[in-house]
């Protein structure tokens, strides 16, 4: 079976639909967790990756200069998490950080602007015009985020493989439609798409292990697996080649490891 993404713009019942879709198949299902596991894990500087979620724009001009170590982190964590491939996932990034994978359902949830106006009204106690404004403000701050980190769009259908129109049709309908769209052959592991995940899963693990470490962290870094063999390629500071390598051969999984590392000479540091 399918590993079930699940996005829906600020308004109502992603997360429920979610679980209920989740139960149904036996399946785990998870949200935000995974970006404190990722901040906890890797220990990505200043990371406050829940607040990357839900909160207001403030944290874009902190992290505008780079989120790679942020999207690494995060890709590894739910690569980890989707392991087994059991597994239904609510939020704004899943769909994206697992895009290149074949057995992935990726679901984006859509209504109308006054349907989901209605809901966050009904949910949060709001006026219409504050829930008006939340939901304006939320998917500008999602579409920053997205744009910033994957240079997507979320409201691309393109980007999904189903997309439900909730203003019509019941959580139960819903419900229903992904977990028959989730049977399809066209969803179901194969070999390569298998193979696709586990290359995703192992070189995200081993940049972001790199990022981890303090040394290595500034380093402008391409990693990629092929099986348990690791390319890692890009500029290091003076005298961090070997550590690099010795870095990516401790990763677990790791079975062979090809550098094309370089760094300016020493000289190049001291002013003119």
């Amino acid at each position: 079976m399918a590993i079930i993404t699940i996005y829906q713009g600020a308004s109502g019942e992603g997360q429920e639909l979610a679980e209920t879709v989740a139960h149904a198949l036996g399946y785990r299902c998870i949200g935000r967790e995974v970006l404190v596991e990722a901040s906890r894990r890797y220990r990505i500087p200043e990371a406050k990756l829940n607040e990357i979620v839900e909160k207001g724009p403030h944290w874009w001009e902190r992290l505008l200069s780079d989120l790679r170590p942020y999207r690494t982190a995060l890709q590894a964590s739910l690569c980890e998490l989707a392991q087994d491939g059991t597994l239904v996932y609510h939020g704004h990034l899943g769909h994206e950080l697992l895009s290149t994978i074949g057995h992935v359902l990726k679901v984006l949830l859509t209504a109308p602007l006054e349907f989901r106006i209605e809901q966050i009204r009904a949910r949060q106690s709001l006026t219409e015009a504050a829930a008006r404004h939340y939901v304006e403000e939320v998917d500008k701050a999602r579409s920053r985020r997205l744009m910033a980190m994957f240079g997507a769009d979320w409201r691309d259908p393109n980007r999904y493989d189903l997309v439900l129109n909730m203003g019509k049709m019941s959580r139960e309908g819903a419900k229903h439609v992904i977990i028959e769209a989730a049977k399809l052959e066209e969803f179901q592991p194969t070999p390569a798409s298998t193979q696709a995940f586990n290359d995703l899963a192992l070189g995200s693990r081993v940049h972001a292990t790199l990022f981890a470490s303090h040394d290595v962290r500034g380093s402008a870094l391409e990693v990629r697996a092929e099986g348990g063999h690791v390319h890692v390629k890009g500029r290091v500071d003076y005298g961090l080649e070997d550590k690099v390598v010795n870095i990516v051969r401790n990763v677990p999984g790791v079975t062979k490891v090809t550098s094309d590392l370089y760094s300016p000479p020493p000289d190049a540091y001291l002013g003119p």
